[in-house]
């Protein structure tokens, strides 16, 4: 089992900034890919990007691309998201994934196995 938890939202006014933080801990050792998810009350999970564990090499959504950054510490087991420009279409709860499944697109949900309690951003006009 692989246990996520996320922490570091909150609230920030548009054009601030957030760092989302995303603990890592149990059998890691399988996990090929790390990624940010969000979700808006009553719509789908939409992917944000994710990270490839052994390359390191990122990809983003088209709505968060040049804004949002995601790295990693891995002496703390922590995935982070940095996120820029803040927007008020931002606001929704954000998720945290664990993938260790094989595959040629990770950005749907389907591709993971583990996801973390979630964390809420708001931001304000």
């Amino acid at each position: 089992q692989v246990q996520l938890v996320e922490s570091g939202g909150g609230l920030v006014q548009a054009g601030g900034s957030l760092r989302l933080s995303c603990v890592v801990s149990g059998r890691t050792f399988n996990n090929r890919v790390m990624a940010w998810f969000r979700q808006a009350p009553g719509k789908e999970r939409e992917f944000v990007g994710h990270m490839f564990i052994v390359a390191g090499s990122t990809y983003y959504a088209d709505s968060v691309k040049g804004r949002f950054t995601i790295s990693r510490d891995n002496a703390k087991n922590t995935l982070y998201l940095e996120m820029n420009s803040l927007k008020p279409e931002d606001t929704v709860v954000y998720y945290c994934a664990a993938s260790g499944q094989l595959a040629l697109d990770y950005r749907s949900q389907v591709r993971y196995e583990y996801w973390g309690q979630g964390t809420q951003v708001t931001v304000s006009p």
